[in-house]
């Protein structure tokens, strides 16, 4: 892990492709896209199967690691209306069998407005953003706010690495800027978009089991 400051509050940024904040024992995950392989076969698209399993793994790992009470996913958490399927559904129900004391919130995205609120035994709390947490505000789409340092998700961050012989290779990344920052996605089925890298910016990129920084006053 990595850990930062953002308006005065620690956050660690974990190889997992999300975020914690210690104050609020709070895990930050954007942009899970849950039953999008499903989504995309239900449409006649090949795409492998299994990706909703990697990511509620992945979700375990995260918890584990921080030892989160409460974990806020940062908008996109149900790919679509399609995704809803019982497949989808019954493997969150064991998810969150496995943590029945855990504190869920949605702050809704883009996706979750098509795609509905996800079912009531599932246990999320769902609300419109942003969500203050002090001087922090947690939206899905990083436009800047008064008063608050938004950390959110949509745009799926992705850095471009150049080796030798013209390789590159474009990983997932944290992208903090001067009043927003994004969180890579977390899901296992979703694509990325490089960012433009502006003076200032603060980037870490995730490479297997570790979180390394792009940016040169790291």
């Amino acid at each position: 892990m990595v850990q930062i400051e953002l308006a005065g509050q620690a956050l660690l940024l974990l190889p997992e492709r999300a975020a914690y904040l210690p104050a609020e024992r709070a895990l930050l995950v954007a942009d899970a896209h849950l039953g999008k392989a499903q989504s995309f076969r239900s449409l006649g698209v090949p795409v492998p199967a299994g990706t909703t399993s990697a990511t509620l793994e992945a979700l375990d790992a995260a918890i584990a690691r921080t030892g989160a009470e409460r974990v806020i996913f940062v908008g996109d958490l149900i790919h679509s209306s399609r995704s809803r399927t019982p497949g989808t559904a019954q493997a969150v129900a064991r998810w969150r069998a496995r943590h029945p004391g855990l504190q869920l919130t949605l702050v809704r995205g883009n996706h979750d407005r098509h795609a509905g609120d996800p079912p009531p035994d599932w246990g999320i709390d769902c609300i419109d953003g942003p969500l203050r947490l002090g001087a922090l505000a947690i939206a899905h789409e990083p436009r800047p706010l008064d008063g608050a340092y938004v950390i959110a998700g949509h745009l799926h961050p992705a850095a471009v690495l150049s080796g030798p012989a013209h390789d590159r290779l474009r990983l997932p990344c944290f992208h903090f800027g001067p009043a927003v920052g994004v969180l890579p996605a977390f899901g296992a089925f979703t694509g990325c978009a490089t960012v433009e890298r502006r003076p200032g910016d603060r980037i870490w990129v995730v490479l297997d089991d570790t979180v390394r920084p792009l940016h040169s006053d790291a």
